[in-house]
């Protein structure tokens, strides 16, 4: 009740300071720079002072690579945000950092949380506190060049159901030169990207095995079904040669500029994609296994309250939340970035479910899993490094496999320290 009322507390614009001539508060609010989101943010912001004129925000951002650095020092230092965004798969690190607090029960019950908000929320619970609050879920799905596949010969509105066929139409997409280089790729490899997600929880599962046991608490793919995935990746390279690592230097930029037939990646890229107008290009589930097995990655971005934020701070940042994680906010993003709404009801419209863009997303969350990051920068990395020794220094890959495992797993044991 207390958090619904929060949230209409926003609309009334009666703002008793701006009355009396006082001083409006000031909060700051941080994320990393990503155009999308950033003029979608501008948006939101316009829109909460607008109707609470004795509150003003200013948005600061930074690039991703140095965000969580910049976050912690100036937190530390008694500067920087007031609210906060954050990668789900960070919050051990600001929790253990002393950079974020708790969201308080009396402003957002945990029972309202898990009613309106679609599962994967838990993953910002630890015990019985939430320490933030998405706007916006994404999950993964492939994205096609429908002028590639119909110059290929293939039908621009029958994309590829199973893996057998994505690897059949990667093939038959594929374009190389006299040397037999490749000049347009059939499907990007993208570790750094959204393929290390693809890898650990959609063919580790699709070739029947885990990425985690024990509560996630053990690395289970160094098995044969991880060996399995993995080779099925690297061959992609190596055997099938319709993608190569380092191809345009990312895979997103490959397909932007028609020079990818196939790519993996999430709804956040719906937004800069929309900007394509060389060709149309369409949406569809990731394949499935032989049987039919079908997997994804769900993840997301929260906004939390930092440890900086006290007093009249505290309660502004508070109605902030409550408003970037409210149905209109989500709506707006939706439109503006792309990514689905956290919020059950807002994302499950009939409108948004018949979608051919957002549908296969959303169908995908029904199957969805969250990786459980202890260090996601760290466990990124290890996924990377071990698709390199393989694809690059020619590594065998079941022992590159066994790296990996091994360096991950010391990630997961310190995180139980």
């Amino acid at each position: 009740m207390r958090f619904r009322q929060l949230l209409a507390s926003v609309a009334l614009g009666v703002a008793t300071l701006a009355t009396t001539g006082a001083k409006a508060v000031e909060i700051e609010y941080w994320q990393y720079v990503f155009d999308t989101r950033v003029k979608a943010m501008n948006q939101l912001i316009a829109k909460f002072q607008e109707a609470n004129p004795d509150i003003k925000v200013k948005q600061t951002t930074f690039p991703y690579a140095d965000y969580q650095t910049k976050v912690a020092a100036a937190i530390l230092a008694g500067q920087g945000p007031d609210v906060v965004q954050l990668y789900y798969g960070w919050l051990d690190n600001f929790i253990g950092g002393k950079m974020i607090r708790p969201l308080r029960a009396e402003a957002f019950p945990a029972a309202d949380i898990e009613r309106d908000f679609f599962p994967i929320v838990s993953a910002m619970k630890r015990g019985n506190d939430y320490y933030g609050l998405p706007t916006a879920v994404r999950s993964l799905a492939l994205f096609y060049n429908k002028k590639a596949f119909k110059d290929a010969g293939l039908d621009p509105n029958n994309p590829p159901k199973t893996l057998d066929e994505l690897v059949a139409a990667a093939e038959k997409t594929t374009k190389r030169d006299g040397g037999g280089n490749i000049v347009s790729a059939g499907i990007t490899l993208d570790m750094g990207g959204q393929d290390q997600h693809w890898w650990r929880e959609v063919l580790v599962r699709q070739f029947g095995g885990a990425p985690y046991t024990d509560g996630d608490s053990k690395v289970a793919y160094n098995d044969e079904a991880g060996l399995k995935a993995l080779t099925f990746y690297t061959d992609l390279q190596k055997k099938q040669k319709v993608g190569q690592v380092g191809f345009m230097d990312e895979g997103q930029a490959a397909f932007r500029a028609g020079l990818a037939a196939m790519t993996i990646d999430g709804t956040f890229r719906l937004g800069s994609f929309n900007s394509i107008k060389a060709f149309e290009w369409g949406v569809t589930e990731l394949p499935a296994n032989a049987q039919g097995v079908r997997s994804t990655f769900a993840s997301y971005f929260a906004n939390a309250i930092t440890t900086k934020a006290e007093g009249e701070k505290l309660a502004a940042a508070e109605k902030f939340l409550a408003y970037v994680s409210s149905p209109e906010a989500m709506k707006i993003w939706l439109e503006v970035v792309g990514e689905l709404p956290a919020r059950r009801a807002s994302a499950l419209t009939p409108e948004n479910v018949a979608n051919p863009i957002y549908g296969p997303f959303l169908k995908g969350l029904e199957y969805a899993h969250t990786t459980p990051f202890k260090d996601e920068l760290a466990q990124r990395q290890i996924a990377i490094d071990m698709v390199n020794r393989v694809l690059i220094n020619g590594e065998d890959p079941k022992t590159s496999l066994a790296k990996a495992a091994e360096a991950e797993q010391a990630i997961l044991d310190r995180a139980k320290r």
